[in-house]
């Protein structure tokens, strides 16, 4: 038995060895069969018009370098500006405006949409390059160096635009040059001065400066001058006409941090008229030229003449109404408040004139009256009064004016003393000054329409003038 089991461990003692021995054999053959594929491989990309040295090396397999590492980040405290120390560091500004959104009279704002670019060197963030070639990031980089702390001046709201990503790029130089670049829509205050508005011209601008540092540490300043602005020619406003962009730079001082440089992007905007003339100043000028109608309207219509004046003063009401109610609440005059008061004012007096008319024609009609109440004897026994023939001392004016009102009139007792007058009027020539002085006063009231035909156009055309005279300038 222990024969058998010396000759079994003998047995697997040599399978093993053999096995080993049989595996480094296959090993070096197959080093030796890819040592022969490689060499084989060589000669043949080496020959001339082989496909093998088209193929561009496989740069998933390549060692990577971060920016963070090629840059340094790690190795200096971005906390600081460039030169900490020393002098106050440049930075360029340029803008490019791509749209001039809205004006608005009510909020006294303005809202538009830019690129606003920084330059300035960070020695810090050089690097090494072979090609001088810049390296672009986007705003992931931004948090974690340093950049310009600008902000708008009087800006009501501002947002960096984030679709699809955040509008953001940062491209460094090997020289440690840096292009700062965003896509900024602001809304800033306009002090604007609507006195002679809608034909006013408004200058507004977009303030631009530092928020924590002076111009002891940082100078701001427009790279290219005023060149520095570019627009769009495709920019255009309904309500105004872009005049003028320019650029300016000034300092500003704070009691209690010190001197700060700014930078102004002025902009120039005059209104369009033509709209407000549709609006306002020609409903404005029909009204007032509708209630001259009234002066060839007969006095004794009462019920024409004066639903027409209270139409046309409401009417002028509502269009003052809804001029005011989209703008501010000032607290002088503007030009269209000028132009829309006289005109009510015309509106007005038109009502007053007619007003006037028919009481000093009342007060004549009761004096004619009275003297006829006091001349006349009996009219007993006068079977036909209408056959009775008019003096010839009364003219056509008198006839289709008195006569004819007091025919509509008179009845009964008032026709007859009518008449009788008429009549004694031949017998009487001493009665005839009388009636002359009550015919004198009628020829005065119907003459207030008549004068009020030519005054009241007269006196409108004359302020029309004056008045785009001043404002048209």
């Amino acid at each position: 038995m222990h024969a058998d089991v010396c000759f079994m461990l003998c047995a697997c003692f040599f399978s093993t060895g053999a096995l080993q021995l049989r595996g480094q054999v296959l090993q070096t053959c197959s080093q030796t069969r890819s040592k022969r594929e490689t060499t084989r491989t060589e000669r043949e990309a080496h020959k001339p018009g082989s496909t093998l040295l088209m193929r561009s090396p496989d740069v998933t397999k390549a060692p990577v370098t971060k920016s963070e590492q090629l840059l340094k980040l790690d190795d200096h405290d971005f906390t600081m500006r460039p030169g900490f120390g020393g002098p106050a560091i440049p930075v360029g500004v340029d803008v490019q405006l791509e749209s001039l959104d809205t004006i608005s009279e009510v909020d006294m704002d303005f809202t538009m949409t830019l690129y606003l670019r920084h330059y300035w060197k960070d020695e810090r963030l050089s690097f090494p390059s072979n090609t001088n070639q810049s390296m672009t990031f986007d705003g992931r980089l931004v948090k974690k160096i340093w950049v310009p702390d600008i902000f708008f001046v009087h800006s009501k709201r501002s947002f960096i635009h984030d679709t699809t990503t955040e509008n953001v790029m940062l491209r460094v130089h090997p020289d440690g040059k840096v292009l700062y670049s965003l896509r900024v829509t602001v809304t800033a205050m306009c002090n604007m001065d609507l006195s002679h508005f809608p034909l006013d011209t408004q200058t507004c601008s977009l303030e631009i400066e530092s928020y924590a540092y002076t111009d002891d540490d940082l100078m701001l300043y427009w790279k290219r001058g005023n060149k520095s602005l570019q627009t769009d020619e495709k920019i255009s406003l309904s309500q105004f006409l872009i005049q003028e962009f320019h650029t300016t730079t000034k300092l500003a001082f704070y009691s209690s941090t010190g001197w700060y440089n700014r930078l102004y992007i002025n902009f120039t905007l005059r209104r369009h008229i033509f709209f407000f003339l549709l609006q306002t100043y020609f409903p404005a000028t029909l009204m007032v030229m509708l209630s001259w109608v009234s002066f060839w309207i007969d006095r004794r219509a009462v019920p024409a003449r004066v639903p027409l004046g209270i139409t046309t003063v409401l009417t002028m009401s509502t269009i003052i109404t809804g001029v005011n109610a989209s703008m501010p609440r000032v607290s002088y005059i503007k030009a269209v408040d000028i132009y829309l008061w006289v005109s009510f004012v015309f509106v007005f007096l038109s009502v007053i004139e007619y007003a006037a008319v028919n009481y000093l024609s009342t007060l004549q009609e009761r004096k004619e009256r009275t003297q006829s109440s006091r001349q006349l004897p009996c009219t007993c026994g006068m079977t036909h009064p209408g056959q009775m023939m008019m003096s010839s001392s009364y003219s056509d004016m008198d006839m289709m004016t008195t006569g004819n009102y007091g025919m509509s009139e008179l009845n009964g007792d008032k026709q007859e003393q009518f008449l009788v007058h008429l009549v004694l009027d031949n017998e009487q020539g001493a009665q005839r000054p009388a009636v002359g002085s009550s015919s004198s006063l009628f020829i005065d009231t119907h003459a207030i329409d008549k004068y009020s035909r030519v005054i009241f156009p007269g006196a409108y055309t004359l302020f029309n003038i004056i008045y785009w005279s001043i404002y048209s300038q």
